[in-house]
């Protein structure tokens, strides 16, 4: 599977031959330079380009780089993939007038193990694209994209090419002079360069930014691309197409691919200025479809732009670092005036790229929170918050949505920049509302007896949305709770009569409603698999189910155990959910036959927490349930209304 970088990530590499493709979209030139474990070049024989195109270990082809680790010298810790546009006015002139550059790591049998599109580029003429670097006798590859106004003098000079070995850039790579055509090495458009290469499609389409975004980030991943939770699995996935409503798949989807979406009106401010956001300025075949398609961009945006400034600051910090080394290990510069300057202009260096970093960062969170704004105002109520509007003017729906909101989501950079976390329906993973101790930054709670009930007003939230969001009779509620610890916060569910009994209690009730939901699975699946939906018997509800389980595993025996961990995997694909409300803690006396359990649920917690990741560059995202406002019953009076609703249908 291609990962897809961003600048700061870094990705392991499991093969020792690697080739480096390079798409363009005008000539540039390819290059690499060996440093040592310092991260300095020792000199320009350091340097392999097409005027000197072998070293051992490393060469440059026609199509970009190849490197066989295992062949590096002992002394090289660090290979930098150099890209530069030619001098003299043969060419843009600078990287922001061209494509944006694309690179390809792929094995020695050609199969695409990263790529990396170098985007938010303006007046660079060269920069480092790529870097790859052993860390503990492994080898592995980060995303650079430092790009240089000052051309190839200045990459050199940070390269450790300075002093009595100043260069410059047409000394070190033998002068663009000596590649002769556009087609010599390390000059091949993206479009003779793709035509070689066995991933050609993608080579030809690499990922783009959107053309509403100028920094870091940028609008191209795919919508089935998720948050993970911070043990790297995917947190939230999609469901595939389907018609029948026997096995509970989305009806809407399509397969073919939506059209494009109209372009953006054109800014009243001007020439320069972003376009004003509008709701729903994404591709899809409905407005619910494109909406959601928005929010995910919206988030991915965000999760770039904060990686482009992490990696800014990063790299900032580490040439300070390495400048201060450099002044402190010449004892004849290492005090008095000359010393304390050039101390100075480097920390000036370093205040200056952090500074242009955050007004780039504030740029693009700018524009981000000016379409949140926008767009929050125009969701439908399963993707709105508790206090939006759509709720006032509830009514039943008659088809299910696309997704469910469960809360929202935010980095540390800026706080105040929330975006809603969407979850596809039907849901393919159950729910674990966390009533334990929370772990993460986000919260300084600790009370177990708040937590425990923070968690189940969280569940039922989540459920009354649930109920509200799908047609009358589509969706049903059951719930476990053996203490009867949770009738307060249940009271909503049980007054609007949305549960069709009572919670079950002790063990015997435990039992009676694992034993029917079991049943009902095992029906259904048998059913679908020999497409016999018509034969169910008559006392097996086909709308979907959520299992609402509190104070688990208080009531449960070894037997109710096993079943919930079948209804936990086999549930989702025949409509049969489960919400957890548990601490993990107290079921550590079953041992570790239930870590698998707790692994494949979807962990919320009450109160802010930073558990979730993105599957891009990880960002540790601050979750945040979604609740009703303090004082508000408007959950109390959607619940009536699908009570209302339910009774009506003679539910």
């Amino acid at each position: 599977m291609t990962a897809e970088l961003v600048r700061g990530q870094n990705h392991p590499l499991t093969t020792s031959r690697l080739e480096i493709r390079v798409s363009v979209g005008d000539p540039v030139l390819v290059a690499a330079a060996l440093a040592g474990p310092d991260g300095r070049v020792p000199g320009p024989g350091h340097v392999v380009h097409p005027g000197a195109p072998h070293m051992p270990g490393v060469a440059v082809t026609g199509q970009g780089i190849v490197v066989e680790t295992d062949a590096l010298p002992e002394t090289v810790h660090r290979v930098s993939v150099l890209l530069a546009l030619p001098p003299g006015g043969r060419g843009p002139g600078r990287f922001g007038a061209t494509a944006a550059p694309f690179l390809a790591l792929a094995d020695g049998t050609g199969e695409e193990i990263a790529g990396f599109t170098v985007t938010g580029l303006d007046a660079e003429t060269a920069l480092v694209a790529l870097e790859l670097y052993r860390r503990q006798g492994a080898w592995r590859v980060r995303a650079v994209g430092q790009g240089y106004a000052d051309g190839l003098p200045a990459l050199f000079r940070d390269l450790g090419l300075d002093g009595h070995t100043a260069l410059d850039g047409r000394a070190a790579l033998g002068g663009f002079d000596a590649l002769g055509s556009d087609a010599a090495a390390g000059l091949v458009p993206e479009s003779e360069a793709a035509a070689g290469s066995p991933a050609a499609d993608f080579v030809l389409a690499p990922p783009q930014p959107s053309p509403r975004r100028s920094g870091g980030g940028g609008r191209h991943a795919a919508p089935e691309e998720r948050p993970e939770d911070r043990t790297g699995r995917q947190a939230l996935a999609p469901v595939g197409p389907g018609e029948a409503r026997v096995d509970y798949r989305h009806p809407g989807r399509h397969a073919a691919p939506p059209p494009p979406p109209p372009p953006p009106a054109a800014s009243p401010a001007g020439d320069g200025a972003p376009p004003e956001p509008v709701a729903g300025d994404a591709s899809g075949w409905t407005l619910e479809e494109r909406l959601y398609n928005q929010v995910w961009g919206m988030f991915e945006d965000l999760a770039r732009s904060v990686a482009a400034y992490r990696s800014a600051v990063g790299f900032a910090g580490s040439r300070l670092e390495r400048e201060l080394d450099a002044q402190l290990a010449d004892p004849a510069t290492r005090v008095g005036p000359a010393a304390d300057a050039a101390r100075a202009a480097a920390r000036t260096k370093h205040d200056g790229l952090v500074d242009r970093a955050r007004a780039v960062l504030d740029r693009d969170v700018a524009q981000l929170t000016a379409e949140a704004d926008v767009v929050e105002h125009a969701l439908p109520p399963a993707f709105a918050r508790w206090d939006s509007p759509a709720w006032h003017g509830y009514q039943a729906p008659l088809e299910t949505p696309l997704a469910l909101r469960l809360g929202d989501l935010h980095l540390p950079e800026r706080r105040g920049l929330r975006i809603p976390m969407l979850v596809r329906l039907p849901l393919e993973r159950g729910l674990w509302a966390d009533c334990g101790r929370a772990t993460g930054s986000g919260t300084d709670r600790a009370d177990p007896a708040e937590l425990r009930r923070l968690a189940m007003d969280c569940a039922v939230a989540h459920a009354a949305r649930l109920l509200a969001v799908h047609p009358v009779g589509d969706y049903g509620v059951h719930v476990i709770d053996p203490a009867g610890s949770a009738g307060a916060a249940l009271a909503p569910l049980l007054e609007c009569g949305a549960l069709g009994r009572p919670p079950a209690a002790g063990a015997q009730g435990v039992a009676a409603v694992l034993t029917e939901l079991t049943r009902r699975v095992d029906l259904v699946q048998m059913a679908v698999r020999s497409g016999a939906a018509d034969a169910l018997p008559p006392d097996v509800d086909t709308a979907e189910q959520l299992l609402i389980v509190n104070d688990f595993p208080h009531g449960f025996d070894d037997r109710a155990v096993n079943r919930l961990r079948y209804l936990a995997d086999e549930g989702p694909s025949v409509g049969v959910h489960l919400m957890m409300v548990a601490d993990r803690e107290d079921a550590r006396g079953f041992g570790p036959l239930l870590d698998p359990f707790w692994r494949s649920l979807l962990r919320i917690t009450p109160v802010p927490d930073d558990h979730l990741a993105d599957p891009w560059v990880h960002h540790a995202w601050t979750y945040e349930p979604s609740l009703a406002p303090a004082g508000s019953d408007v959950v109390r009076r959607v619940l009536w209304q699908v009570g209302q609703a339910r009774r009506a249908y003679g539910l």
